[in-house]
């Protein structure tokens, strides 16, 4: 227990306390001017689910997420298995690769890819150059530009889990499955993609749950015409100085976006019964 105050003393401070803090301030009365006014209200949160504009927020949010995670777990996994399986010689050249980019700032990256994005950007400049396009592809301000922003900033935290997954998977299994008669695509199949699951589970809880509280990728890539909950989190609590709406809106995120981990989670646990 000793060895475990030091992180229950970090948890508790940095965690537990300002959770309280939001709950306690999510049930406040709005105020004007000030953070929140004298009295307490079950408002904030039937502010959100009488509103279809937030409850659509929400659904686009989960979207955005589910499509991202969806996008990274499709070009992570073929890195994450050339990392773990692949020559040994290029390995840290690859892993260079792989975790340069957590070495640059989600702000400076972001504002890279409206460089890319753009109707002026580096695309549709060369596609009208080519004049393959009449006019700007929409690349921008819409969901499409903030899932491919979000794919490029994330895929390092689907790759980095399922690479090690795959290698504690002990390669003689997969020599014997191939001394047996199985193809290269067999033994992917039954052999290493079952048993490289907890990783993509993992790499999946991991990307989903920072996409839909992503907060600065949205706002610069989304604009003003698509709106996450944690982009109305940020303007509720900054713009209109409503901390008690901005409070019930965060833990609705939360909650919501845990019902959807532990769903998967069990979802993912029942496949794994089932293939045993």
């Amino acid at each position: 227990m000793l060895l475990l105050l030091p992180a229950l003393v970090v948890l508790t401070l940095f965690l537990l306390v300002p959770y309280l803090n939001i709950f306690v301030m999510s049930f406040r009365m709005p105020g004007q001017g000030v953070p929140y006014a004298e009295g307490w209200t079950f408002g904030n949160y039937g502010k959100f689910f009488s509103d279809w504009f937030f409850i659509g927020q929400m659904a686009n949010t989960l979207w955005i997420g589910a499509v991202t995670t969806l996008a990274c777990l499709l070009i992570g996994y073929p890195v994450a298995l050339q990392l773990a399986r692949g020559s040994e010689r290029l390995r840290a050249l690859r892993y260079g690769i792989v975790l340069t980019p957590l070495l640059v700032g989600i702000v400076i990256r972001s504002y890279g890819w409206t460089i890319i994005l753009g109707n002026n950007g580096i695309i549709n400049r060369t596609l009208s150059g080519w004049g393959l396009i009449d006019g700007p592809l929409p690349l921008m301000y819409n969901g499409l530009g903030i899932i491919i922003a979000l794919t490029h900033v994330l895929l390092p935290f689907m790759i980095l889990p399922v690479m090690s997954a795959i290698q504690g998977i002990d390669p003689a299994v997969e020599l014997a499955a191939r001394s047996l008669g199985a193809g290269r695509s067999t033994v992917f199949r039954r052999v290493t993609l079952p048993l490289s699951l907890p990783g993509v589970q993992s790499g999946c809880i991991l990307v989903f749950v920072l996409s839909v509280s992503a907060y600065v990728t949205p706002a610069l890539i989304g604009g003003l015409r698509v709106k996450t909950v944690a982009v109305s989190v940020v303007d509720a609590l900054i713009d209109s100085f409503q901390w008690p709406f901005g409070s019930a809106l965060a833990l609705i995120l939360t909650v919501v976006g845990g019902v959807c981990v532990l769903a998967f989670a069990q979802m993912t646990r029942m496949r794994w019964a089932v293939r045993q």
